[in-house]
C-alpha cells in the first residue's frame, strides 16, 4: 500500500466520526438559518449532508480517480446544497464558516496521520497533501458560491417574469370583450412584454374588443408611446378593436410630438365612460 493509499484509508474510516464532531462543534448560539435549528429532521439532514460531503472529499487522495472525475462526483453535493432550501435561508458567512471549518478538520486530520508515523512522510509528501485539501476545498468553494449565484440569479428572473406577467393582466369582461388596466412605471422591457403578451392573451381568448387603460400610467416616454401604438395597430390588423382611455395630457403632448395618428384610435377620458359608450357588457 503506497502512502496515499495510506492516507486515504485512514481518511475514509473518519469520515462518520467527522460528522458527528463537527455537528457538536458547531456554534448553535446563531438564530439565523440551518445550523441552530434543534428540529430533529433538520439535523438529520445537514449531518447526513456533511456525511456526504466527507464520502466525496476523502477520494481526493485516491489515485486510480481523475481530477476530473474527483470534482464530478462533487457536483450533486454542491447543486442540492446551492439550492437547499435551509441552506438558502442561511446567511452565505455562515454556510461558508462551516466549510472552512471542515477544511481545518482535514488539515488537523493530516497532521495526526503524519504523526502516527512521522518517520514514514518526508516534508514535501506533506507539504504535497496539505496543499492538495487547501485548494481543493478552495475550487469546492468557489463552485458553490458560483452555484449560489447561478440559483439566485435563476429564480430572480423567473420573479421578474411573474411580476411582468402579473403587471399586463388581461381582466375579462365578457366572453369577447377584455380589459388592459396598466399601472405605473412603464420602460422599454415592460412596454415590449405588453406588447406581445396581449396579442397572445387575446388571440387565446378569442376578444374582439380590449379596453386600454392609462389611468395609473404618470410617465410614458417616446419609446413606450410608440410600443402602445404598435400594439394597438397590431390588435387593429388582428380583428381586435381598442379603446384608449385614461390618458394624462402629458401623455396626449408626447404622442401629438411624435407625431401618432389619433384619428383612427378609439379615445375617452375615463374607463367608465369608455365602457358605458360600449355598453352593454354581457
Amino acid at each position: 500500500m503506497n502512502k496515499d493509499d495510506k492516507l486515504l484509508h485512514y481518511m475514509c474510516e473518519k469520515t462518520k466520526e467527522l460528522t458527528e464532531s463537527w455537528y457538536n462543534s458547531l456554534d448553535k448560539s446563531d438564530p439565523n438559518g440551518i445550523y441552530s435549528s434543534n428540529d430533529p429532521a433538520v439535523i438529520k439532514s445537514i449531518k447526513q449532508q456533511n456525511y456526504e460531503f466527507h464520502k466525496r472529499f476523502c477520494t481526493l487522495f485516491d489515485q486510480s480517480i481523475t481530477e476530473k472525475d474527483f470534482l464530478e462526483s462533487f457536483e450533486p453535493w454542491v447543486v442540492s446544497i446551492a439550492r437547499d432550501k435551509n441552506h438558502l435561508e442561511t446567511p452565505i458567512h455562515l454556510v461558508l464558516k462551516e466549510l472552512f471549518r471542515t477544511q481545518d478538520q482535514y488539515l488537523k486530520l493530516l497532521n495526526e496521520f503524519v504523526e502516527k508515523k512521522p518517520a514514514e512522510y518526508d516534508r514535501e509528501t506533506e507539504n504535497q497533501w496539505r496543499n492538495s485539501i487547501i485548494q481543493t476545498f478552495a475550487k469546492v468553494l468557489v463552485w458553490f458560491t458560483q452555484e449560489i449565484n447561478n440559483y439566485a440569479a435563476s429564480q430572480l428572473e423567473a420573479q421578474k417574469e411573474m411580476i411582468l406577467e402579473l403587471s399586463s393582466p388581461i381582466i375579462l369582461l365578457n366572453k369577447t370583450t377584455g380589459l388592459l388596466p396598466l399601472i405605473g412605471e412603464i420602460d422599454t422591457v415592460r412596454a415590449k412584454h405588453i406588447l406581445q403578451h396581449t396579442l397572445n392573451s387575446c388571440s387565446e381568448k378569442g376578444l374582439d374588443h380590449l379596453f386600454i387603460d392609462l389611468s395609473g400610467v404618470l410617465i410614458i416616454d417616446t419609446m413606450v408611446a410608440q410600443q402602445i401604438f404598435q400594439l394597438i395597430n397590431t390588435l387593429d390588423l388582428l380583428g381586435v378593436k381598442s379603446t384608449l382611455s385614461g390618458i394624462r395630457p402629458e401623455i396626449a403632448h408626447t404622442a401629438v410630438q411624435l407625431g401618432l395618428d389619433f384619428n383612427d384610435i378609439s379615445i375617452t377620458s375615463t374607463l367608465e365612460r369608455a365602457i358605458t359608450l360600449k355598453a352593454p357588457l354581457k
